[in-house]
């Protein structure tokens, strides 16, 4: 099990690789709006999330294919990789959502929301 002053270190590595990620993605993918990431250190790195969140259910329905999901993956990668942790195959850890879902679904709580979702996984 990771030290808490391990995990403190570590997620301000994912917070910062992760912002630099979505910055670089807002101008390459239309709708795309914002990433979060959930994780339970006790399961760690296995129970790491990264969420990229769309605009619209169309745009990200777009994202999902071909050089958008492949931009998407490689971001998520390198973000990992420059926070320092290899999880192998990137694509087992993201998730996908859009601000119209959430408001339909839980009228716009995206806490709410992310709780559900991480319960799933």
């Amino acid at each position: 099990m990771m030290a808490k002053n391990e995990r403190g270190k570590l997620e301000r590595r994912l917070v910062a690789s992760l912002t630099h990620a979505c910055e670089q993605a807002k101008p390459l993918l239309p709708g795309f709006c914002w990433l979060t990431h959930e994780v339970d250190y006790q399961y760690f790195p296995e129970s790491l999330v990264v969420t990229w969140v769309f605009d619209t259910h169309p745009n990200l329905a777009n994202a999902l294919k071909g050089d958008a999901r492949r931009c998407i993956d490689n971001l998520t990668a390198e973000a990992l990789a420059e926070a320092g942790l290899d999880v192998g195959d990137v694509s087992r850890h993201l998730d996908f959502d859009s601000e119209d879902a959430c408001q339909r679904e839980h009228g716009g709580d995206w806490q709410r929301r992310l709780r559900a979702k991480t319960t799933r996984h």
